[in-house]
């Protein structure tokens, strides 16, 4: 029991396996539907002024961004999934001999 011989090659278990598949696969997707967010919110309405002397209302910016929350959150989306990416490429190298 529990005792290996020497020619012996363990067997990655079902489970290693299914996460090798699993977890890049879920990294690519969420890289690809990000960009795909990302890019169908490009356009944003941008005004831009020199001045306005009569104007009595006051300018408020969109949080000083001229890039959209759509697009803000493809970005983010996109950048987890490179993330899962990176920690699954360094568990793969990091199991090799």
């Amino acid at each position: 029991m529990g005792e290996h011989k020497r020619g012996e090659q363990n067997t990655p278990q079902p489970a290693r396996k299914l996460v090798a598949v699993v977890v890049p696969l879920l990294g690519l997707i969420a890289v690809i539907v990000g960009v795909v967010v990302a890019w169908s919110n490009l356009e944003t309405n941008v005004g831009w002024f020199a001045y306005a002397p009569l104007s009595d209302t006051v300018f408020l910016g969109d949080n000083g961004s001229f890039v959209s929350k759509g697009t803000q959150l493809g970005l983010a989306v996109a950048g987890v999934g490179l993330l899962v990416l990176a920690f699954w490429a360094g568990l793969a190298v990091g199991r090799r001999r």
